[in-house]
Formats: structure tokens, C-alpha cells, sequence
């Protein structure tokens, strides 16, 4: 699930080196936190927040087991 998140924000940014996920547990929840450039905020969210309500939809969908996944963006 990291290497997704990474991909696809990578591919939205000017500064893909700035990319960084880092991922942990909180009860059954997978919990991923995902940090860009500054500049490169509003890239990752979108207009309306659309990207990464998008990005947040495809996790779930390739989710194992139904388990549920965060994603929070780190400023």
C-alpha cells in the first residue's frame, strides 16, 4: 500500500524526491501518512479535496481482507 501511495503522489507533484510515506497500525486500521513539498500540497488534494478522495477510494478498493485504511496528508 506504500508503494502505491508513493507512486501515484509522485506522479502529481513537481518534486517527487519530496515524497514520503510512512505507514503504522491503530486497532485494525491501516494507518498511512503521506508528506510532499509544501509547494506541492494542493497538488495531492485537489481541487475540493477530489485527488485525494480519489487516491483514498482506490485504497480501499485493493484493501485486503475488507481492512479499513487511513490516509492523512502531512504538512
Amino acid at each position: 500500500m506504500r508503494e502505491l501511495v508513493a507512486f501515484v503522489a509522485a506522479g502529481l507533484v513537481d518534486k517527487p524526491e519530496a515524497v514520503a510515506v510512512s505507514a503504522g497500525e491503530e486497532d485494525d486500521t491501516l494507518l498511512l501518512e503521506l508528506r510532499v513539498a509544501n509547494e506541492d500540497l494542493g497538488k495531492v488534494i485537489g481541487r475540493q479535496g477530489r485527488t485525494v478522495r480519489a487516491l483514498r477510494t482506490v485504497l480501499g478498493a485493493v484493501a485486503p481482507d475488507q481492512r479499513q485504511i487511513r490516509l492523512e496528508i502531512v504538512e
